[in-house]
This record gives structure tokens, sequence and C-alpha cells, in this order.
């Protein structure tokens, strides 16, 4: 990774970014002329990208529960060709600690500060990314911390009325991937950048989908995260302190990098089926734009929230070798989630059966999934705090 610099918690705003992204409240709207008013920009009510560049590959995913009012930011990927790093990330704005009105558009909109809490740290990151790639800031956690909270500061916010331990200004989550491609090119440098309990992944296809981040939550059992809701313990805000996260590997190329929102892994039966949604889209894809649409379309069937995610696929010629290297691992996994899967799961409901019944025997295919799966899943599974201490 990059050398750290003196001044690597100090977020030189005027490099890192143009001189507009630093003036507040514009940070919203960073292509709004300065002498003039907004044009009207609608906001799409999803996103589906995919974009092939040699053995470069990315995939952008993102989608509105509720259009127009989704707290989600777009996903980040960058991939700079010079230094031949890049980062993935998503941005997941906090609806219960930020659901007050923080900022008000030009149309008279109202935001709330979960919406500009995530897309100012996206806007945040971006620059960090930039100040990086032109040798001004280095990739600890620390120096994207200073960055976060320096733009969060000069970011557009109210001050609710309503009290409480569980408000925040501007509360989002983040999770993401750093990269830095080995001269050798066969290997690639890693650093997860967290708070909160969005994810970051590797995906390998000898071994499957690796979790390379820790939730935020006093519970870290990725099946039991799926049967409750726990409060995060570290958020991304304006009005407290928080941390990020951080995580170092080095994995053998290629490889797929990626983060996601829990939109997409929080509304699966158990963990393998993110994993297998992902493999299962990117068999029936033509290319890569169409596994995007193809993902997009997956997610939007169950989920119940915003949904985000970024790809980036490094060191496969082509797509069609993407596949071709993925397609044993997506066979056996198949076969290992059909094995015991209840009816209930794959059937409209029968009328005449017992609920109790069915919901003990997913219960026990859930156990039984998660036992044969874990293993691979957290292998690359960042030490608990106290495991550290």
């Amino acid at each position: 990774m990059t050398t750290p610099r003196q001044d690597s918690t100090r977020p030189d705003v005027q490099d890192a970014c143009p001189a507009q992204a630093a003036a507040g409240a514009r940070v919203l709207d960073p292509g709004q002329p300065a002498d003039g008013p907004p044009e009207p920009r609608p906001t799409p009510p999803r996103l589906a990208r995919g974009e092939s560049h040699g053995a470069v590959q990315t995939v952008s995913v993102w989608t509105e529960r509720v259009p127009g009012r989704g707290e989600d930011a777009e996903p980040l990927v960058a991939h700079h060709w010079n230094s031949v790093q890049g980062l993935l990330a998503v941005f997941d704005g906090s609806g219960g600690a930020g659901a007050a009105p923080a900022w008000q558009s030009a149309d008279g909109t109202s935001r709330t500060g979960a919406w500009v809490g995530a897309r100012t740290a996206r806007l945040a990151t971006e620059c960090w990314l930039h100040a990086m790639t032109n040798g001004y800031q280095d990739a600890e956690p620390e120096s994207l911390r200073a960055f976060l909270a320096y733009y969060l500061d000069v970011a557009p916010k109210r001050q609710s009325k309503i009290g409480g331990t569980m408000r925040r200004q501007l509360p989002t989550t983040l999770a993401g991937v750093h990269y830095q491609v080995a001269a050798s090119d066969t290997e690639v440098e890693l650093r997860a950048l967290w708070a909160g309990d969005s994810r970051a992944y590797a995906l390998l296809p000898q071994d499957g989908l690796h979790v390379l981040t820790r939730d935020h939550t006093r519970e870290s059992d990725a099946l039991e995260l799926l049967r409750s809701d726990p409060p995060m313990t570290n958020l991304i805000c304006a009005d407290r302190d928080f941390a990020i996260g951080s995580h170092q590997l080095s994995l053998p190329l290629p490889c797929v990098l990626l983060a996601a929102t829990d939109g997409f892994f929080g509304y699966v039966h158990t963990p393998a089926d993110f994993e297998q949604l992902l493999l299962r889209t990117l068999q029936q894809a033509a290319g890569v734009a169409e596994w995007a649409d193809l993902i997009r379309r997956e997610v939007e069937s169950f989920t119940a929230d915003d949904a985000s995610l970024a790809l980036v696929s490094l060191g496969y010629p082509d797509f069609d070798d993407l596949q071709h290297q993925f397609a044993p691992r997506l066979r056996m996994l198949a076969e290992q989630q059909a094995r015991g899967r209840p009816s209930a799961l794959t059937r409209p409901p029968d009328p005449a059966a017992d609920p109790g019944e069915a919901a003990a025997r997913i219960k026990a295919w859930q156990d039984q999934s998660w036992q044969a799966y874990r293993h691979g899943y957290e292998s690359y599974l960042p030490p608990a705090p106290e495991e550290l201490a």
C-alpha cells in the first residue's frame, strides 16, 4: 500500500477536488453552474451499469425501494490506470437515525439527513481517492476518516428538535475496498474499509464468496444477523465521533471484489444465497452490462430496502473467461444449497400446512446450510475487537 505521509490525516480539499466541492452545500450538486439556476436533473429510480475494459470489468447496481426516496447513494467504482489501483464503495444512509429533514433542493424536494449523509460520504470518499492517486494522501483509514469528517462538517444540516441516543446528523454506513495491483500482475493488495453494517467481499472461483468486513454490531454471526436486526455500534455521522474499520490482505489474481449494502444480503434465506445470486446471473448474462441488469432485476424481486452494489473483476481476460472460471463453483454451490431445501421456499405456500412446522424446517435447513458454507465465507473475516486486545 501507499507509504504513510506526515499529513495523512489532513484532508487537503483544495488539491483533492475541484474548488466548488469545498463550498458546503454545493457538495451535493457539483455540476451546478456558478452563475445560474440549477438545471433539473431527475433522479432515476434504478441504475445498472456494466463496463468491460480488457482485464478490468466493473458493475454498478443501485435501486430504490420507493422511487425518489432512496437513501443509498449511488455506488462508487473507480480504477486509476496509471497507478493500477482503484476503489469500490457503497453508502447506505441510516434512515432510522437520520430521518429528520436536512436539506431542500431548488425544486422544493426535502431530503433527509440519511440521504444527505450517504451522498456527502460518497463525495468525500471520491475526493480521498483523487488525493491518493495524485500523491497527496495515503490509504490509511484515518486519512479517509478525516476526509469524511471534514465534508460532513460543511454539508447542509439542520438541528432536530427530537433528541435521543439513536439520533444522528447525516448518518450513513460505508463499505469499500481499496486495491493496488502488484507490479508482477500476479496478486493484488487489498484494504477493506467500513463503518456500520454494509459489507465488502472477495469472490474467488476456487472457494467462493469471502466477507472482508465485520459488521459494527454486537452480533457478528451472518445467519443470526439475517434473523435479527441489531443496532449498529459505529456509524459515520456529523455530530459524533466514528471510526473506519480496516483489514489488509493480499490475494492472487484474477479475482472479483465487491461491496454491497444490506438490501442485497439482508433479505436472502442464507448467506450462501447471495453468492448464488451473483454466480447464477453471471452465467445467464451475455456480457457484463447484462450481468448488471440481471443482478438488479434479481434483487428487486426480493428486497424490502434500497440496494446498491459495486463490483470489479481484475485479471480475467474477458467476460467469457470470467464465466468459465466460475461455472464449476456455481454447480457445486447450487447442489449444496438444494440439499434439504424446504419446499416452502421453492413453492407457493400450502394453506393446509402448519406454519410452525414449516418455520422449524426452514430454520433447521438454514442452520445446515450455514454450517456447510461458513468456513469458506469467514476465512478472511477480520478478527473481533476483543481478539485484537
